[in-house]
């Protein structure tokens, strides 16, 4: 076994987490160690966001942006309060990229494109002269009497004296997150919440909603049911998929609905007009027949319904024929395409796996972490940063901004 020379800070994990804490401790003056499995770092850093990369979203209201992390947000205060949004801001602005702030305050580089926040964060840990070891991939660490003693890499020992844990969680494992820290973590005795994919797109059996694969349909309304009884009631954008549903609001409704879908069957009905009601709908639907009644229904059928449905428009009302000229229509046709643009039916068949994920859970909890430092409560010296801890937390930039949180604690402490 080789044993390479002793390093005072040792990061496992080249995401925005572990790159920010090596970065950060650097800084300080600190000699530090990255190690990463993968050739190159930051591989699900530079895919974030659909390669735009939400860095963090502007929330300045302290209290607000901590709800957002559920029953961890009592103990997120103190490192929000050592870095929070605005740091983050100035952060990156002092690193020569500026953000912007879009719809639902989520914050991007002003460039929109992930691969320079990467180049960022590597241009900040180059400053400080951090060791990169890329391709290194760790399968033990070692520790005696609640203190870690080495990390194991292949035939060689590695040795610190701290150690930080930013191995990322289970979301898109191709990028190298299999869940690593976590087994890790549970040999040395940390207890490990069950990872569950969150913020995930969900599956739908309708074929209506396959065909619209790539559609947005925008500031719509989707009430699930289970048993026809009405549970959970969203509004903003769909994104439909060859497999379902996606977009921010599904993505955000994900784990509430993965937990529906214990109690019985799931179904959905989405409102394309939430802002009227069935009569409103109905005057402007008439409008548009009595302007066009000699035309057939196919020719004038996207004068009524949002862009892109038009596509389902067959499947969804099959007692309409398409080539029905206007006039023709009944009133009681009228009024069921009233009723099927106020309630597109879904059947909701399941939520994807840990690979379509945006955030996936679990992990350590912040009851064994010193929450002022990241430090672990049962090792002196490791440190427990960034998706490895089991937080909930919503898309718009709230995990990217844990990651720079968490990692610049943990590098100011280790």
């Amino acid at each position: 076994m080789l044993k390479e020379p002793h390093w005072e800070v040792i990061v496992i994990g080249g995401g925005p987490a572990g790159m920010m804490a090596a970065g950060r401790a650097a800084e300080r003056g600190k000699r530090v160690l990255l190690l990463e499995k993968n050739p190159e770092l930051g591989e699900k850093l530079k895919i974030s966001g659909g390669g735009r990369c939400n860095i963090t979203n502007a929330e300045d209201d302290i209290h607000l942006m901590l709800k957002q992390y559920g029953k961890a947000s009592s103990a997120l205060y103190s490192i929000f309060s050592q870095f929070g949004v605005a740091d983050t801001f100035s952060f990156f602005e002092n690193l020569n990229l500026p953000l912007i702030v879009e719809e639902r305050k989520r914050a991007f580089p002003h460039t929109q494109r992930a691969l320079d926040v990467f180049r960022a964060l590597q241009y900040y840990m180059g400053r400080g002269g951090v060791m990169v070891l890329a391709g290194t991939k760790v399968s033990r660490i070692l520790g005696e009497d609640k203190h870690i003693v080495a990390v194991v890499a292949g035939e060689v020992t590695y040795t610190a004296d701290s150690y930080i844990v930013a191995t990322g969680g289970l979301s898109h494992p191709e990028t190298g997150s299999t869940g690593d820290g976590f087994r890790w973590l549970q040999s040395l005795g940390h207890a490990i919440a069950p990872p569950t994919a969150t913020i995930v797109p969900l599956t739908s059996k309708e074929r209506w909603s396959h065909a619209l694969s790539g559609m947005t349909l925008a500031n719509c309304k989707i009430t699930f049911f289970v048993g026809g009884i009405k549970k959970i009631s969203k509004k903003g954008d769909i994104l439909f998929t060859h497999f379902g549903l996606s977009g921010p609001l599904i993505l955000n409704a994900a784990g509430a609905v993965g937990d529906l879908l214990h109690e019985g069957m799931v179904t959905a009905r989405i409102d394309a007009y939430p802002n009227l009601d069935n009569g409103a709908l109905e005057e402007t639907i008439i409008k548009v027949f009595d302007a066009n009644k000699n035309k057939m229904i196919k020719n004038i059928i996207t004068l009524i319904v949002p862009p892109g449905l038009h596509r389902a428009f067959g499947e969804l009302l099959p007692t309409i024929h398409a080539d029905t000229k206007v006039h023709s229509i009944t009133k009681e046709q009228r009024k069921l395409l009233v009723q099927t643009l106020k309630a597109l039916p879904l059947t909701i068949t399941g939520l994807l796996g840990f690979d379509k994920a945006v955030v996936v859970d679990g992990g350590v909890s912040l009851t064994e972490v010193d929450t002022k430092t990241m430090r672990s409560k049962l090792f002196g010296n490791l440190f427990i940063i960034g998706d490895v801890l089991h937080i909930n937390r919503p898309s718009g930039g709230f995990s990217l901004q844990l990651c720079w949180t968490t990692g610049f604690v943990a590098g100011s402490h280790a």
